[in-house]
């Protein structure tokens, strides 16, 4: 941020500054006034090339700005949910979310070592992916794990359906409607885990390309994670 501004606003800022006298040099009259007072059309190709200049110069800085919103797009992640988890016995922990953050809690008792959350995503592809156009998601389950792929065959499995979560699925309209809809990509499951610790705060995040990413909300869940070998 410069003075409070992204950098791209202030490339976009100079592209704009560059381009209204690039385009008066380049298609301006340029010559002397006639008797009705309109400028008469000269060549003057000393001009016409400075304005050349000028514009190609505005579209140069354009196309800048156009890559750092792109690559800020990219490199944002958009958070979607909170998550909290409880210890209640060993091994059985009750995992607190809002999605989206700030809304009504949902409880979910969870058994294992970890916390796992699905979602589908629908992804664009161009003009809509050029066009910036975010992936849509919709998270299908949370579910307990394991560290032990043994413990995980025998164990007690835990698993809830999100389908009251309030988020779009797009996928659903793709198929009943699919010529509405021709310009997404591909449909796939993206997933996520994290250890279960008492007392543990998380975000849940979906990136620009549409993958879910969890991070510890919070220094001290930051150290749990540390001394858990995280």
């Amino acid at each position: 941020m410069i003075n409070g501004f992204a950098p791209f606003v202030w490339m976009a800022l100079a592209a704009l500054v560059v381009l209204l006298p690039g385009l008066a040099l380049l298609f301006g009259r340029g010559g002397p006034r006639d008797a009705a007072g309109q400028r008469v059309f000269r060549l003057r190709p000393v001009r016409r090339l400075c304005g050349a200049l000028l514009i190609a110069l505005a579209g140069v800085s354009a196309m800048l700005a156009l890559t750092l919103v792109q690559f800020l797009r990219l490199t944002t992640d958009a958070p979607v949910a909170r998550v909290q988890i409880h210890e209640q016995a060993p091994g059985r922990f009750l995992l607190t979310a809002q999605a989206p953050p700030g809304a009504a809690p949902r409880m979910y008792p969870l058994a294992g070592d970890q916390w796992q959350i699905d979602a589908k995503v629908v992804r664009w592809r161009l003009p809509a992916l050029l066009a910036g156009v975010p992936p849509l998601y919709a998270f299908e389950r949370v579910s307990g794990r394991y560290n032990d792929v043994a413990r995980e065959r025998s164990e007690p499995r835990s698993v809830h359906a999100l389908s009251d979560w309030p988020v779009p699925d797009l996928a659903v309209l793709k198929r009943v409607f699919p010529n509405w809809l021709p310009f997404v990509d591909v449909q796939y499951g993206s997933a996520a885990y994290m250890p279960m610790l008492d007392g543990a705060r998380y975000t849940v995040f979906m990136d620009a390309r549409g993958a879910v990413v969890i991070r510890p909300d919070g220094q001290t869940t930051e150290e749990a994670l540390r001394r858990a070998g995280w």
